[in-house]
C-alpha cells in the first residue's frame, strides 16, 4: 500500500505544523496519514552499560542507583512518545483526517526505512527539540533522513501558512525532472499556481530543458509559468521567493554533477537553512 503519508513528530515546536502540513496534504491527496515518534535507543534505556564503572571504583549501590534512574527515564521517555502521538492524532482526527499512530525504537532512519516503501511521501519538520536554540542550524535527524529516504521527502517550515503559490527550481537534473514529474502527477498540485524558474544564464539548452519542463506540467492539465533568471541558485532562490511570495518549493535533492548526486546537493542544503517555506525534496 502507498496511498498514504508517513509523518514524523517529536514533541517540538515543529510538531503542530508537521500535523497541520500532514493534514492538508492529506486532504488534498487524499492520503491517509501514519504518524510515527521514534525512540532512541538511549532514550528507550535498557542500552546503558555501567558495568565499565567498577573498573573505576563505584559503589554497587551507586550503580543501583544508577540503573532504576535509567529506567525510570526509560518509562518517562515511552510516556512522553506515548503523549506526543495521542496529541496529534487528536489534532489530525479533528480536521477529518483518518490516521494510525505508531511509536517505534531504535533507529530513526531504520525506523523510516522499514515504512517507507508503504508511504508515498515522508513528512518531517526542518528542525527537532533544539529548534529554539539552533534556529540557524538543521535538524541532524534531518540531514541523515534526507540522505537515507527514497520517497518525495516534504520537509514542514516552523508554522503551516496556506498553500497557493508554487515555486519549482528545475536545473535539467535527473531529479529536478522526476521533481516536476512528480508535481504534474500527484493531485496535491493540481489547482495551484505554478513557476518553473532555472537560474544561470539564457542558452538554448536551458530554454528547451524548460520548455520540457512546462511540457511535462502542461500534458497534466497543469499550468505553469516558466522564467531564467541570472545569479546562482543557492544565492538567487530564496530571494524569489520572498519577493514573489511563493508558499512552497519543491526540488531535486541533488545537483547535476555525479558528485552532487552522490550527496544531498550543496544548493538543497541552503535552500532547507534559509528558506521559511515548506520544501518538498525529490530524488
Amino acid at each position: 500500500m502507498t496511498h498514504k503519508l508517513t509523518a514524523l513528530v517529536d514533541g517540538s515546536t515543529y510538531s503542530k505544523s508537521v500535523c497541520d502540513h500532514a493534514a492538508w496534504i492529506a486532504r488534498r491527496a487524499e492520503l491517509d496519514v501514519e504518524l510515527m515518534h521514534v525512540l532512541g535507543r538511549r532514550e528507550a534505556g535498557g542500552g546503558s552499560d555501567l558495568s565499565g564503572s567498577i573498573a573505576l571504583g563505584a559503589r554497587s549501590t551507586l550503580l543501583n542507583e544508577l540503573s532504576e534512574l535509567d529506567e525510570q527515564r526509560a518509562k518517562l521517555a515511552l510516556q512522553r512518545g506515548r503523549a506526543i502521538l495521542d496529541d496529534a492524532k487528536a489534532l489530525l482526527e479533528d480536521a477529518g483526517i483518518a490516521v494510525k499512530a505508531h511509536l517505534r525504537h531504535g533507529d530513526l532512519v531504520e525506523a523510516i526505512a522499514q515504512k517507507e516503501t508503504e508511504a508515498e511521501m515522508v513528512l518531517i519538520g526542518k528542525r527537532g527539540e533544539a529548534a529554539d536554540f539552533a534556529t540557524e542550524h538543521l535538524g541532524s535527524n534531518l540531514d541523515r533522513v534526507m540522505r537515507a529516504v527514497g520517497k518525495p521527502l516534504f520537509v514542514a517550515s516552523r508554522a503551516f501558512q496556506a498553500i497557493n503559490r508554487v515555486l519549482i527550481a528545475f536545473d535539467g537534473s535527473p531529479s529536478a525532472t522526476r521533481a516536476v514529474e512528480y508535481v504534474a502527477r500527484s493531485p496535491l498540485y493540481a489547482g495551484l499556481e505554478l513557476k518553473v524558474v532555472t537560474f544561470g544564464p539564457t542558452t538554448d539548452a536551458a530554454e528547451k530543458s524548460l520548455a520540457n519542463a512546462q511540457a511535462t506540467l502542461s500534458a497534466a492539465g497543469r499550468d505553469a509559468k516558466t522564467e531564467i533568471r541570472p545569479g546562482q541558485p543557492d544565492e538567487a532562490l530564496g530571494r524569489l521567493i520572498e519577493e514573489e511570495r511563493f508558499d512552497h518549493l519543491v526540488m531535486g535533492s541533488s545537483g547535476h554533477t555525479r558528485f552532487r548526486a552522490f550527496f544531498v546537493g550543496s544548493t538543497t542544503i541552503e535552500m532547507l537553512r534559509v528558506c521559511r517555506v515548506p520544501i518538498l525534496l525529490v530524488k
